[in-house]
C-alpha cells in the first residue's frame, strides 16, 4: 500500500480501466507536489457509481456527494476556500445525465474546478443501462432491443457552454493521462477531462479504443478547430483540446478575498450582532 491508497478493499473488476485512472491521478498528485501544490490543498468530491469508489481508495480529503451533484459540491468547496484545488470525479451517467445542468452552469460561470469523467458508456454499477453517451443500438437491461437514441457529444456541449479547459485521456496511455490531469488541476478555470474508461463487464471497448484513439499533435488554436476535433468520428482524439484564460467565478464575485481566511472572528461577530440589536431600541 502506498501513501495515497487507503485501507479500503478495492472491488473494481480485474482489468477495469478505473485502475488506470486511479494510478494516473496518484501520479498526478505527486507531480503537483513537485511543482509546489501540496496534497493537503487538493480536495476531491465524487458522485454515485463505480467511478465514485475512487473516493474510498484515495487517501485525500474530500466530500462524498449525491448522484449528479458532485459538481455543485465542488463549486461550494471552492467558493468557501479559493486556495484549494478541487477535483470532482463523475461517471458518464452521473455527469452527463443527472449532473448535466450542474456541468453546464459550472462551465458557463468558469468555476475553478476540475471534473474528471469516467466515461464507459453505461451505468455499470447497476449492470449496464444506457447513459446519454451510449452508442445507438446499445443493448442493456433498459434497452433489450437496442437504444434508439443517438449519443450526446458532451465535449462539444462543454465548449459551447464556456469551459476553458477541455481534454480527453485514455487509461492505457497512463503517462499522458497523468500530464493531462496535472495541467487540468493547475489551470485556473473550469476544466473537464473526459477519460475513455472501458467496462469489461458491460461495455468492453478496449479493442475499439486501441484502434481509434489518436494523440493530438498540438492543441487546436481556434474555437472552430476545437469544435471540429471534438466532433471527429473517424478517429478519437486524445490530449488537451482547448485551453484559454478567462476570469473565474470566485474572482469575479469577490476578488482575492478568502471567506475562510478573512472571516470575522467570533467575538467580533457577537459585538456586531449586539450593536445591530441595540440599534433598534
Amino acid at each position: 500500500m502506498d501513501d495515497l491508497t487507503t485501507y479500503a478493499q478495492n472491488t473494481w473488476c480485474p482489468g477495469c480501466s478505473n485502475f488506470g485512472i486511479f494510478n494516473a491521478f496518484k501520479d498526478a498528485i505527486r507531480e503537483l507536489e513537485e511543482r509546489g501544490t501540496s496534497r493537503d490543498r487538493v480536495i476531491m468530491t465524487a458522485g454515485i457509481g463505480n467511478h465514485a469508489k475512487i473516493f474510498d481508495y484515495l487517501k485525500l480529503s474530500g466530500f462524498y456527494s449525491l448522484h449528479g451533484r458532485s459538481m455543485a459540491t465542488a463549486q461550494g468547496i471552492k467558493m468557501a476556500n479559493p486556495d484549494l484545488k478541487v477535483v470532482t470525479f463523475a461517471g458518464d451517467g452521473d455527469a452527463y445525465g443527472e449532473g448535466m445542468a450542474h456541468m453546464i452552469f459550472a462551465a458557463k460561470r468558469n468555476a475553478d474546478i476540475t471534473v474528471i469523467v469516467h466515461n464507459n458508456g453505461v451505468y455499470a454499477l447497476t449492470t449496464g443501462q444506457i447513459t446519454p453517451v451510449s452508442e445507438k443500438g446499445t443493448k442493456g437491461p433498459s434497452t433489450p432491443n437496442g437504444s434508439v437514441e443517438p449519443p450526446l457529444n458532451p465535449l462539444a456541449l462543454m465548449l459551447e457552454a464556456g469551459a476553458t479547459f477541455i481534454a480527453r485521456g485514455y487509461p492505457l496511455w497512463m503517462d499522458q493521462l497523468t500530464e493531462i490531469i496535472v495541467s487540468a488541476v493547475e489551470h485556473e478555470g473550469f476544466s473537464i477531462v473526459e477519460v475513455l474508461q472501458p467496462c469489461i463487464s458491460f461495455n468492453n471497448t478496449y479493442a475499439k479504443y486501441n484502434d481509434m484513439t489518436e494523440v493530438l499533435k498540438k492543441t487546436p488554436e481556434s474555437y472552430d478547430e476545437v469544435m471540429k476535433v471534438v466532433k471527429m468520428k473517424d478517429k478519437i482524439p486524445i490530449g488537451i483540446m482547448y485551453k484559454v484564460k478567462r476570469p473565474t467565478y470566485h474572482r469575479e464575485l469577490y476578488g482575492n478575498s478568502n471567506p475562510v481566511m478573512d472571516r470575522v472572528k467570533k467575538e467580533d461577530r457577537r459585538e456586531r450582532i449586539q450593536e445591530l440589536i441595540w440599534a433598534r431600541y
